[in-house]
């Protein structure tokens, strides 16, 4: 009786977290975790309503890196993670979660997805042209070919 309960109270403070409501969204996420103190995604996700709705980083860290501790094959986890350290202002932090997330959940495109929104992109090769100009994209793989054979790009 006590999982359905807890179950309920984490889908409706899900919906309003997924609305941006994160503030209406915390107590239902804390009865969630208080019914059910033992699952890692209330947890993590009582993370993230902290740190949305009140800035409160240290707790929020420590509830989604417990909860990654608990299950490390989880890939939204380490989204939830991630999203906690970015909005924390630490993006290195947040990079690192992903990068230990691609190591055990490899099949999951969206650590991909979210490595690549933190990770900052050159200008284009010819700023005057866009980003998808044939011209720009031919020599910015030059570029980075070359920069990769002097050890300068990651």
């Amino acid at each position: 009786m006590m999982d359905t309960e807890a179950f309920r109270e984490f889908k409706t403070g899900l919906t309003l977290l997924r609305d941006r409501h994160a503030d209406k969204a915390l107590p239902h996420m804390r009865r969630a975790v208080d019914l059910d103190k033992n699952n890692p995604y209330y947890m993590s996700y009582l993370g993230v309503v902290l740190a949305r709705s009140e800035g409160k980083w240290g707790e929020a860290e420590r509830l989604c890196d417990s909860a990654v501790r608990m299950k490390r094959n989880q890939a939204q986890l380490y989204l939830n993670l991630a999203e906690v350290y970015a909005a924390a202002g630490r993006r290195e932090d947040a990079r690192e979660a992903l990068e230990s997330g691609l190591k055990f959940a490899r099949r999951d495109v969206r650590l991909t997805i979210a490595m690549n929104k933190l990770t900052q992109r050159r200008l284009p090769v010819l700023t005057f042209l866009s980003r998808r100009h044939p011209l720009n994209r031919q020599l910015g793989m030059l570029r980075h070919r070359t920069m990769r054979i002097f050890g300068q790009a990651s």
